[in-house]
């Protein structure tokens, strides 16, 4: 997915949670040896009303401090954390990604009666709507407006939201899909049901030209979520959009505040995941991290009944608020690896990019970052959360030595005949950043590279590093999966067919090795065989390759207000699972 500015900052992701409990019974800190794919269910599993959480009672209003305000509330244009969290309050797509009380994920029908039916080998799939589904207004949710949902993807106006079923309807990579419907449904024209069709009011049926094992996870993206063909404002539906979940926006200052409140269309009896607890929630924005930590582990007046829905504990706060108030966290990892990027345009040698690889401080470079509160140190490229992952593994000894290894670097420089090589190394103009780049440029510089440090604007540095003709030898890029599969991180990042300009592959790494493996494992249907490919190919991308360095895998501790219940992680969400809380007697 999109990137993320600095730890906490953006999104997805399974580890381990439960409903209540002391805070390890919450969290996702311990990975599994290995994590099993994520189901995709049927009918019965699809089925609502959702679980009840144990202990939860109805009423009440939670306040809520967060930092960020909300840019795009029209499902197409959201791609980043804080704007995914509140979509599950007030949106629902075709499925969706449910956590239960024994701490298991699934992917479940949401508007859909299942998580989807496959055939032709994954080439087509079908989803039937379920019963008494509406938007806010009391208008049925029918096969029209998910329809006119797809097809306004294509529309010049939506810019931020995901593109992977777009790129898949029009088998086409970078903004070449648009071509498919340049106009969107605007002016009259539709897609051929070829791509799409909907045969009466319930049905719908996707048709790719190449197997999509993956389209469940897909379809659980904020960013497909169901809009009205009939309300649809086109560019003004971004500040005022029709809700279909459990709440409804009745005011948005932006900037200052939103205030939610129960959507009386919304159907308990539809919804196998969400619950509708509290009367509303009370919005307010500006609160830095320091701020909404602070007031949380005050825990006086209005805090008690409050929570950040995407604020994180900050790190200088974070041993008192364990120490203090460890009862009212939660915590697990995000989905986002941080990485450093080796542009292989300029360090041609895979034996000087190795070399880096050795070199490179984790442990140093993670500190300005909270530390262990911030981060895990990474041995590979592929998150705890995601299947296939494997633990131990540590090809550069990252978790050894996580300091660097210079004489191991030094070594593979001289047999290059590269000692004293010059390294323009970009990094972000953020506090964290101008610490942790002394700490890389001093250990590089004892491996035998000349580091040139070079300061980028945080709110551009990833337009920047984005262009192939950069001018910048290493950078750190930090990727988040879109969902539980490395067929979010592996072709995004390393794929040689997607260089361009504003592209992902930033490392610009076009290995046909690489390339054909990707396309051979896209095809695999068995999610557990395909997933052990994915990690089986990363280890190809880090060991034979080497374009990008392991760093650390983002974590990220939350507190509430001890009238708040309801306190779960969920992974793919990564963050607290804001469709479970409740206000305590």
């Amino acid at each position: 997915m999109a990137a993320a500015l600095a730890a906490g900052a953006l999104v997805l992701g399974g580890c381990s949670a439960g409903g209540g409990g002391e805070p390890e019974d919450r969290g996702g800190d311990a990975p599994a040896a290995q994590r099993a794919p994520i189901e995709f269910a049927g009918a019965e599993e699809s089925a609502g009303p959702a679980e009840d959480v144990p202990g939860a009672r109805r009423g009440g209003t939670l306040r809520v401090y967060q930092r960020d305000s909300y840019a795009h509330l029209d499902p197409a244009q959201i791609y980043v954390q804080d704007e995914m969290t509140l979509s599950h309050l007030i949106h629902r797509k075709l499925t969706h990604v449910k956590l239960d009380n024994d701490g298991d994920y699934s992917v479940v029908g949401d508007l859909a009666t299942d998580s989807g039916r496959p055939s032709d080998g994954g080439r087509t799939w079908t989803y039937t709507l379920k019963d008494g589904i509406r938007f806010e207004d009391g208008s049925p949710i029918t096969s029209k407006d998910v329809r006119h949902t797809f097809e306004r993807l294509f529309a010049p106006f939506i810019t931020q939201g995901p593109t992977f079923i777009q790129q898949w309807m029009a088998d086409a990579t970078g903004a070449a899909y648009r071509e498919l419907l340049p106009e969107g449904p605007y002016e009259g024209e539709h897609l051929p049901d070829s791509v799409l069709e909907t045969p009466d009011e319930k049905t719908i049926v996707f048709r790719f030209s190449e197997p999509r094992n993956d389209l469940p996870y897909a379809l659980a993206m904020a960013g497909y979520a169901v809009v009205s063909a009939e309300k649809d404002t086109r560019q003004k539906y971004d500040k005022d959009p029709l809700a279909s979940g459990p709440y409804k926006i009745e005011s948005f200052r932006s900037g200052k505040s939103m205030k939610l409140v129960r959507n009386p269309e919304w159907d308990p009896e539809t919804d196998a995941a969400r619950h509708q607890y509290v009367d509303g929630f009370d919005i307010t924005f500006n609160h830095q991290y320091e701020d909404s930590t602070k007031r949380l582990l005050n825990d006086s007046g209005e805090a008690r009944t409050a929570v950040s829905f995407d604020n994180a504990v900050d790190a200088g706060s974070h041993q008192r608020v364990m120490r203090e108030a460890r009862d009212r966290t939660v915590s697990g990892y995000q989905s986002f690896v941080a990485q450093l990027t080796i542009n292989t345009d300029r360090v041609e040698d895979v034996r000087v990019r190795q070399a880096i690889a050795y070199a490179f401080p984790s442990k140093p470079y993670l500190a300005p970052f909270g530390g262990p509160s911030g981060g895990e140190l990474a041995g590979g490229l592929i998150s705890p959360l995601l299947p296939g992952h494997e633990k131990d593994y540590d090809p550069f000894g990252k978790l050894e030595k996580p300091g660097g290894d210079p004489d191991k670097a030094r070594e593979l420089l001289e047999k290059a005949g590269r000692v004293g090589m010059k390294l323009t190394y970009a990094y972000r103009n953020s506090d964290e950043e101008q610490k942790a780049s002394i700490a890389v440029a001093d250990a590089l510089e004892k491996a035998g590279f000349d580091v040139q440090r070079k300061e980028l604007p945080t709110d551009t540095y990833y337009d920047l590093i984005g262009d192939v003709d950069n001018g910048y030898d290493i950078y750190v890029n930090n990727w988040g999966h879109d969902w539980s599969s490395a067929s979010t991180v592996i072709p995004p990042l390393f794929d040689g067919r997607g260089i361009q300009d504003g592209g992902s592959n930033y490392s610009h790494v076009d290995d046909p090795g690489i390339n054909s493996r990707i396309d051979e494992v896209r095809r695999i249907e068995d999610p557990q065989k395909a997933a052990k490919e994915w990690f089986e190919l990363s280890k190809y991308v880090l060991e034979e390759v080497t374009p990008a360095v392991p760093v650390y895998y983002f974590k990220k501790t939350q507190i509430a207000g001890s009238g708040v219940g309801g306190l779960v992680y969920n992974d793919d969400m990564s963050n607290l699972d804001v469709t479970k809380l409740y206000v305590k007697r």
